[in-house]
Parts: C-alpha cells; sequence; structure tokens
C-alpha cells in the first residue's frame, strides 16, 4: 500500500459530497457525488492492508477490497475494475446501495477510532470510472454456444447467475416480469440511491457478454413454465421476494394506508415517466405521513414522501434506535432531510375518519426484553401506554416475503412454511448448490433466504450458476472441441 503506512493518521475519512438536505428533497437525483481519481487515491492509501482483511471476510461475496484498493492508490483503474467486477456482478450497484456500516467498513480495521476506509464509495469510483474511460470486461462474449440456461428473475440474483454463466461459455436468457432489467433495483429502490442509468449501463454489458433478456414477459401467465423446462438445458429462480408482511392489526386495510412496495413502485414508475398512468393517489403532497417499520425500505418510503412534498414525515418503530435493522447511513440521511423518529412504539391500530380514512395510529410505548431467536431484543408493551400520533396517510414497511405460484408444485419446486424455496447452498447427496427438489431447477436470492441484501442475492445467484455449471457438466457434457 501506500509508502506511508501511517496514512491513515494524516488522511482522515471522508465520502465524496453530498448535496444539502433542503436542495436535495426537491428533487429524486442521487444525494452523492463522486470521488475524482486523486481523492479516490487518497482514501485507498488509508487501508493498512491487513494480513487478515476483515473487510474481505465481512462481504457477503468475498470482494478482493484490499488489493483493489491498492491498485486505485497506484492508479491503475482498469485493474482495478477487472478485479472488482471479477467477485461481484453489480459493484457498481452495492457500491451505492449496500450497508457498509454493517458489512466492510462496519468491519475495518480502523472503523475502531480512526474511521474507516471510505470502501463503498471507492468501489462506486472504479466501475463508474472506468467505465466512463472505456473499460470493458475481459470477458469473450457467449457465441455459438449449445447450452442455454433460462433464468426467471433480471433481479440481482438473476444477473449474478447469467454473470457467471456467460463468464463460462454459457447463454443466459433472462425473463422478467418488469420493462426493464434490475427488479426492485430498478422499481423498488428510489432513485436517490440509484439512478436508474446505472442499471440500464450493468444491462448493456451483460448483453455484449452474450445474455438475452426477454422482458415484460411472466413466467406462468405469458410463458408456461414446461416450455422452459422443454427448451433450456437448466432453469435458475431467482423471483425475489413481493409478498408484503402484514402487521395483524385492526384498521390496516383503511382508506390512506399504504403498503411499502405499492408505494415506492408508483413513485419509481412516475419519476421515470411523468406521463405514465396511475399513482396519482400515492402522492403525499401535503398530507402527514407515518412510516411504521425501521429497515431501509421504511427509510426509502419516508425520504420519498418528503420529495413528493409531505407536510410531515414521522417514523415509528418498535425497538430503539441501536436495535434498527436499517443502514445508519440511510437513518443519518432521513433525519437531516427532515424525517422525525418516534423509537420504542408499537403500533396497534389503525385509528380512522367515519368515512372510513386513516386519522391516526394507535401505539403503545415498548421497553427491550430478552432477545429472541435471532438473537433480536424483544418488545415489550408497557400497559397504559397508548397514544395515538395523528396521520393523514400510513406506510407500512414490515418487509417482504416469497410469493410462490401455483405451478411451483407441478413441478417439483419444494418450499418451506414461510413459502421459501426449498434449494441448499451446500447440496446433500451429491446434489448441486441450490438446486431444488427438480434437478433441472435451481434458484436463489430472496426466494430462497427470505428478504436481504442485494449484494447476499448476487452472491447466491452466482453461486447457483456454480452448481448449474457442474449440473451441465455431469448431465450433458460438450463433447472435445465443442463451442
Amino acid at each position: 500500500m501506500s509508502p506511508n503506512v501511517y496514512q491513515f493518521l494524516d488522511v482522515a475519512r471522508a465520502e465524496p459530497a453530498k448535496a444539502p438536505a433542503s436542495e436535495r428533497i426537491r428533487d429524486f437525483n442521487e444525494i452523492y457525488g463522486c470521488f475524482d481519481a486523486a481523492s479516490a487515491a487518497q482514501q485507498a492509501g488509508r487501508c493498512l492492508d491487513c494480513g487478515n482483511p476483515y473487510c474481505k471476510w465481512q462481504c457477503p461475496v468475498a470482494n478482493h477490497i484490499p488489493q483493489w484498493l491498492r491498485l486505485v492508490e497506484q492508479g491503475n483503474l482498469f485493474e482495478a475494475a477487472e478485479l472488482s467486477n471479477e467477485t461481484n456482478t453489480l459493484p457498481e450497484i452495492c457500491g451505492r446501495v449496500c450497508p457498509q456500516d454493517r458489512l466492510c467498513e462496519g468491519a475495518c480495521t480502523l472503523n475502531d477510532g480512526f474511521g474507516a476506509v471510505t470502501i463503498g464509495a471507492v468501489e462506486r469510483y472504479i466501475t463508474d470510472e472506468a467505465l466512463s474511460q472505456g473499460w470493458r470486461p475481459n470477458v469473450r462474449p457467449v457465441s455459438g454456444t449449445a447450452r442455454r440456461v433460462a433464468i426467471v428473475g433480471a433481479g440481482p440474483a438473476g444477473l449474478g447467475c447469467a454473470d457467471i454463466l456467460a463468464r463460462n461459455g454459457v447463454r443466459p436468457v433472462i425473463y422478467d416480469k418488469y420493462p426493464e432489467i434490475g427488479g426492485l433495483l430498478t422499481y423498488g429502490i428510489p432513485p436517490f440511491k440509484l439512478e436508474k442509468d446505472v442499471i440500464k449501463r450493468r444491462r448493456q454489458l451483460l448483453e455484449a457478454m452474450g445474455a438475452a433478456f426477454v422482458l415484460n414477459t411472466e413466467i406462468g401467465r405469458d410463458v408456461p413454465f414446461e416450455r422452459l423446462l422443454n427448451e433450456y438445458d437448466a432453469v435458475f429462480l431467482g423471483m425475489g421476494t413481493y409478498r408484503f408482511v402484514s402487521g395483524g392489526f385492526e384498521g390496516e386495510n383503511a382508506h390512506g394506508v399504504h403498503q411499502a412496495l405499492p408505494y415506492l413502485i408508483a413513485n419509481v414508475q412516475r419519476v421515470m415517466d411523468p406521463d405514465c398512468e396511475g399513482g396519482d393517489d400515492l402522492s403525499m403532497r401535503g398530507q402527514r405521513v407515518v412510516i411504521l417499520g425501521g429497515g431501509d425500505t421504511a427509510m426509502d418510503c419516508a425520504r420519498t414522501a418528503l420529495r413528493q412534498g409531505a407536510a410531515s414525515v414521522t417514523c415509528a418503530y418498535r425497538r430503539d434506535e441501536a436495535n434498527m435493522p436499517g443502514s445508519r447511513r440511510e437513518v443519518a440521511n432521513a433525519r437531516e432531510e427532515g424525517v422525525q423518529f418516534l423509537w420504542n412504539r408499537q403500533p396497534v391500530a389503525i385509528d380512522t375518519h367515519d368515512n372510513g380514512w386513516a386519522r391516526g395510529v394507535k401505539v403503545v410505548t415498548t421497553v427491550l426484553g430478552n432477545p429472541d431467536a435471532k438473537g433480536r431484543c424483544k418488545p415489550q408493551p408497557i400497559p397504559g401506554s397508548e397514544e395515538t400520533i395523528l396521520a393523514d396517510r400510513v406506510l407500512i414497511a414490515f418487509g417482504f416475503a416469497p410469493n410462490p405460484p401455483d405451478w411451483f408444485e407441478r413441478y417439483d419446486i419444494a418450499t418451506d412454511a414461510r413459502g421459501r424455496v426449498r434449494a441448499a447452498a451446500v447440496a446433500p447427496n451429491g446434489g448441486y448448490a441450490f438446486q431444488t427438489y427438480n434437478p433441472k431447477v435451481f434458484a436463489g436470492g430472496d426466494m430462497v433466504r427470505g428478504s436481504d441484501l442485494v449484494v447476499t442475492a448476487v452472491f447466491e445467484g452466482r453461486r447457483a450458476a456454480e452448481g448449474i455449471l457442474a449440473y451441465l457438466e455431469a448431465t450433458a457434457p460438450l463433447a472435445a472441441g465443442s463451442p
């Protein structure tokens, strides 16, 4: 690394410039700027190049972080881009949306008192800048291959799977119900965190590698699943999680109460196409908005509502701030932009007017009790602490769950009690990674694990591709000399 091994003492942690809150809530543009070459090199030079790189081990895709930080510091941008894209299908996206404070930067040795290396911003800089200078992945385009794999879902898992297949000479054909690729990267994550041209650019890269996309096409409705089984050598399912988790309290279906995902999708569609039909009823302009939930989706809803012109936005969460599941950076950004937080408030009912419209959220104050099965402290209601938070609109962000279609059962695609597809990362009895009970069908990402991070879905899609490649080699090896 840097000749000055004490550079972390001389150079403080810094992030790219961020638009002032008073300005950024006026539009849906990304709020962070980009490093230039000098600032990226300076921040990369703070890395200690630990003998045991905790940042790498905390990264779900095991990025070669110290190595590409060194290359950035040395000015070897294209080499850094090649190395970054070798382990991660979507580095420029993960650099924007990953909760680095919980992953690589949280594990950085310098995080204990000196400020972690700004890994996420450098990761974004590497691919963004390299692409702008003409770099492209050093991958031979798939051509003339006899092997094809159908991928259902163009989200992070599906794109990760397609990347590895194409790199290994197998043509991926990706089907998706939306008109653009990305899944919730495009339609769920707000543009102020991830501008959609970034995803369109990644599509071009994958197409140049030989991937094909069949969009506006829903498997099981527009194309029967049986056709995929008949026409392809294997199938990968990466259909994500789109079924909202209900709170189960009175008034949840009242007028003015909306689930997070339809709300976010409607807003993204409106930003992408201001002339699109529908979505007017999901504008929060002039409304007192209450968000229920404490994850990144709740922050996305809160910050979207502010940009739509909400009169006020309050986020109520049943645990304290230290136990929020979302990124600390996103909470800080939301607070800067004007979101008010009420900690230790658990919703028990939606209060309504006589006409059925929401007028507020009834909550009780909680204290944190013993940890639950996942190790998180369980909130305990305090008797007699009921209060009502006045609201014109309520957005519920309690998370998402898989929504397996009816046709799964016909093709021996088994699910558990929560609707997650049974496909083990380490397959038993001689099977292959992420193979379902149907040997020709593989699955990964949120529909297997449950709603999780973008980078985790990418990892599982890539691992499933490795399982598919092993399956293809065992069941239908190409003859010597075949393309």
